[in-house]
């Protein structure tokens, strides 16, 4: 019998959306918590031959993957695969897919929006507003600024096209130089830029690429903006350069440990501005991706493979 599970709808995404509706005619299980641990995981997607993968959280190890003897697909919503062991699964024949590309307008717009509330002090004045106060604050504008963009994939080249649009002027660097950019090396972006704008995927060659060396090569007005993964960047170095006013300020939607910990230094810094891994969250964006997240499943069964990873 085939079987698509979702084992962690939680906080409810899928089980809420339009496109769930495309399930109807399909045998599935949907489980709206989280497993509490790989033998919970197991013990819910033992059966299926598909699985569709909400959360990140949720990590699909070898030998999660070795005690799954009839799955052959696991569908990510998302991009992110760095939850999933791709070498096991391809060993095992089990095929990874996600859904590229479908939230690049989202995350790009956020990463925008980031910029311009760093810049433009908006959480600060915000909350002196609310206290009474009046300030006039010397802020800073973005038109006529350098942006470096780190990463040119689809949600890179979509900031750079953004950034362009607001009048600045765009630098990029990129493992794979594609496309029609002004490209510098990374240390040249990292001197040069005014906004620094992250769009790597998480990987062994990229876990910690961005540390303090780079913090202390940018201009002290300089603004470092993450929408990608917060394991890219040394936390510590980072936090050092902003506590010390090395860099002007930050704005994070990702974090080495997340959702951010009670204690963590970044919670009490006045000059960075805080998201909850919601970039990618809007309701046009999250619906196309769920959407892809089941075609992609519609589509291997039928054999022809879509944007499979592995």
């Amino acid at each position: 019998m085939s079987l698509i599970v979702i084992p962690d709808d939680a906080p409810p995404v899928l089980s809420l959306s339009d496109a769930v509706r495309q399930l109807r005619d399909c045998e599935h299980r949907l489980y709206t918590t989280l497993p509490a641990d790989s033998r919970d995981l197991l013990a819910r997607i033992g059966d299926a031959d598909a699985v569709i993968n909400i959360r990140a959280s949720t990590r699909f190890t070898a030998d999660v993957l070795a005690e799954s003897p009839r799955l052959r697909l696991i569908s990510i919503w998302g991009t992110g695969t760095d939850h999933v062991d791709l070498g096991a699964a391809k060993a095992r024949g089990i095929a990874v897919a996600n859904t590229p590309a479908v939230s690049a307008v989202a995350v790009a717009e956020h990463a925008v929006s980031l910029m311009f509330a760093v810049a433009r002090q908006t959480v600060t004045v915000d909350a002196a507003v609310r206290r009474g106060e009046w300030p006039r604050a010397m802020v800073q504008q973005l038109h006529g600024k350098t942006l470096g963009v780190i990463g040119t994939g689809a949600i890179g080249r979509e900031v750079a096209r953004l950034g362009a649009g607001i009048g600045m002027r765009v630098i990029a660097w990129s493992f794979n130089q594609r496309g029609d950019h002004t490209w510098v090396t990374l240390d040249d972006l990292f001197r040069r830029a005014d906004v620094v704008s992250v769009h790597v995927r998480q990987s062994p060659e990229t876990i910690g690429m961005i540390r303090g060396e780079h913090f202390a090569m940018m201009k002290p007005g300089a603004i470092f903006i993450n929408t990608a993964r917060g394991r890219i960047v040394v936390e510590h170095d980072l936090v050092e350069a902003l506590r010390n006013t090395r860099i002007a300020g930050a704005g994070l939607d990702v974090f080495e440990t997340e959702p951010l910990p009670a204690d963590s230094p970044l919670r009490r810094l006045p000059n960075v501005v805080l998201t909850p891994h919601a970039a990618g969250i809007t309701r046009e964006a999250t619906e196309a991706g769920l959407a892809m997240a089941i075609d992609n499943v519609r589509a291997f069964r039928a054999g022809a493979p879509a944007h499979v990873v592995n």
